[in-house]
C-alpha cells in the first residue's frame, strides 16, 4: 500500500469528518487504514462514543447495521454492503416464540452480535464472544436461550453451569470447518505449542484448546505467552495484528487447514475503502423503527451489563 491511498484516505475522512473502524479479520492493509482496529465488542462500545458524524465500518453488515442502531443520527457507511456474516441469518422467529411460551418469564433471549437487526429485536441482551459467559452468568432469568451460534452457547454453557442454556442450531462456517484431527496433527507436530481457540470453533476442537477467548482475548493471549510456537484457531485475518503484537519475540503463528479465510471479511479492500469515503457509497439505512428500537433495546443492554 503506498502512501498515495495512505494520503487520499486521511484527505477523504477529514472532507467527511469520518472515523474509519476496522474489525481483525479485515485485511492488514485495510487494518492499517482505520482509525481503531478491534474486535466486535471494541467497535460496538467506540460506535456509540464517537463524535464524527460519519462512521465506515470495515467488516460484515451486522456490525454496520449495528452502529446505526446505537447512533441513528449518524451517517455509517460500509466499503461493501454485500460482505455480510452466514451465522447472522441462522435463526428464526419461531424458534424464540417457543421457548418463551415453554418458559414463560424465566426465559432471556441472549443473542450474539453477530446476527441480523431482525434477530437482535426478538432478544432481551445482546453479547460478544468476550462478555457472553459474564452476561449471561448476570441474568435474572435460570433459562436462557442462546442464538444464534450453538458452539458459543455451549461454551457459555459449560462456565454458567447454574443456568440452563438452550442452543440453537446455527454456527461460522468458517469455524465450524476447523477439525479436531487437523489441532492433533498441528499438536503432533508442534511439541509444546500453546493452542488458542476461539469459542465458535466446534466443541471437540475447543477440548484440545489450551486456551479459548474471543480475537482480542486471544491476541493478549499470545502476546504474553512463554510459547514459541502459537496455534490460532480462528480466522486467518487476525494474522496481522498478532505479527504486530509478536514482533521481535521469535514467535511463530500456525493456522490450521485449510487455511480459515472469511470471504466476506475479504470483500474489504484498500480500493473500496478510498471509493466509500469518496463517494458516500454503501449507506446502511436504519432498519424499520420496531426492529430499529428491539435492537437497540438488546444492545444497550448489553453495553450496561458489560460497563457493570
Amino acid at each position: 500500500m503506498g502512501d498515495d491511498a495512505r494520503a487520499e484516505v486521511a484527505r477523504l475522512k477529514r472532507e467527511r469528518d469520518a472515523v474509519v473502524l476496522a474489525h481483525y479479520y479485515v485485511a492488514p492493509e485495510v487494518q492499517e487504514l482505520a482509525d481503531h482496529v478491534g474486535d466486535s465488542f471494541a467497535l460496538a462500545q467506540l460506535a456509540a462514543t464517537l463524535p464524527n458524524r460519519t462512521l465506515v465500518f470495515c467488516g460484515v453488515s451486522f456490525m454496520a447495521e449495528s452502529a446505526k442502531i446505537l447512533s441513528p443520527d449518524k451517517t455509517v457507511l460500509m466499503p461493501d454492503p454485500a460482505a455480510d456474516c452466514p451465522m447472522a441469518h441462522m435463526v428464526r422467529r419461531e424458534t424464540v416464540e417457543a421457548a418463551r411460551e415453554r418458559y414463560g418469564d424465566d426465559l432471556a433471549v441472549a443473542c450474539y452480535v453477530n446476527s441480523t437487526a431482525e434477530a437482535k429485536s426478538w432478544s432481551d441482551v445482546c453479547v460478544t464472544s468476550s462478555n457472553a459467559v459474564r452476561i449471561v452468568r448476570a441474568l435474572p432469568q435460570r433459562n436462557v436461550l442462546f442464538v444464534p451460534d450453538r458452539h458459543l452457547g455451549r461454551f457459555v454453557a459449560r462456565q454458567a453451569g447454574e443456568k440452563n442454556v438452550i442452543l440453537n442450531d446455527g454456527f461460522c462456517p468458517i469455524h465450524q470447518a476447523i477439525s479436531a484431527s487437523e489441532v492433533e496433527r498441528l499438536r503432533s507436530e508442534l511439541p509444546g505449542a500453546e493452542v488458542l481457540a476461539h469459542p465458535e470453533c466446534p466443541e471437540d476442537v475447543l477440548a484440545l484448546a489450551d486456551f479459548a477467548g474471543s480475537t482480542s482475548q486471544i491476541i493478549e493471549r499470545a502476546a504474553a505467552s512463554d510459547a514459541r510456537d502459537l496455534v490460532i484457531l480462528t480466522v486467518d485475518g487476525v494474522r496481522g495484528e498478532l505479527e504486530r503484537r509478536c514482533a521481535g519475540t521469535g514467535k511463530r503463528l500456525h493456522f490450521p487447514a485449510p487455511r480459515p479465510v472469511c470471504p466476506d471479511m475479504g470483500r474489504i479492500s484498500v480500493e473500496r475503502l478510498v471509493a466509500c469515503l469518496r463517494d458516500g457509497t454503501g449507506e446502511v439505512a436504519l432498519p424499520p423503527a420496531d426492529v430499529a428500537e428491539g435492537a437497540r433495546r438488546a444492545l444497550a443492554r448489553m453495553l450496561e451489563l458489560g460497563r457493570a
